[in-house]
């Protein structure tokens, strides 16, 4: 078992991704770790579909136990993508991946399915967030970053990015 943080998300920070996916259809989260994020997900979009991806066997198991209504996938996103063949438009993709520790093997696959995920609508985008000032990852061509908020009662401090299509390239 693994995850990216010294401390699961505070439920603040938690509150700050899920104020990002509010109006949408369908909500996917990659790495849902121990929940924290997810918890605030499903509370506060109640009707939407929630897919959970998460490496770890053991972390995926306690999130199904404890969100029975979500689809829970085992495994790396890029390598399981194909289960979202059927996402309605509104879609928004959550993440807390540790994107800038990740090796490029990882990163490089994780990235393209995401924008491929992203370029179905243009209103899909990505809810990211980073323990650093800059971006997560180089913003793909025809994508752009925005930083949303910092999130100071969590440890560590977090700040909160959108990654969406840029409509000025598209």
């Amino acid at each position: 078992m693994s995850v990216g943080a010294i401390a699961p998300s505070s439920r603040y920070l938690a509150a700050a991704m899920a104020d990002g996916a509010e109006a949408f259809d369908a909500i996917v989260e990659v790495g849902g770790g121990t929940g924290a994020i997810t918890q605030a997900l499903a509370n506060r979009n109640p009707e939407a579909r929630l897919v959970v991806f998460e490496l770890s066997e053991q972390l995926a198991d306690g999130l199904h136990a404890r969100f029975p209504h979500a689809q829970v996938v085992a495994g790396a996103f890029h390598e399981n993508v194909s289960v979202l063949h059927d996402l309605p438009q509104k879609t928004v993709v959550v993440s807390g991946l540790p994107f800038r520790s990740l090796p490029a093997g990882i990163v490089r696959p994780t990235v393209e399915a995401l924008t491929d995920v992203l370029r179905v609508d243009q209103a899909r985008r990505l809810v990211q967030f980073s323990y650093r000032l800059r971006a997560p990852f180089a913003a793909p061509a025809g994508f752009v970053w925005r930083r949303v908020c910092t999130v100071w009662r969590n440890a560590p401090p977090a700040n909160v990015w959108e990654l969406q299509g840029n409509p000025v390239s598209a």
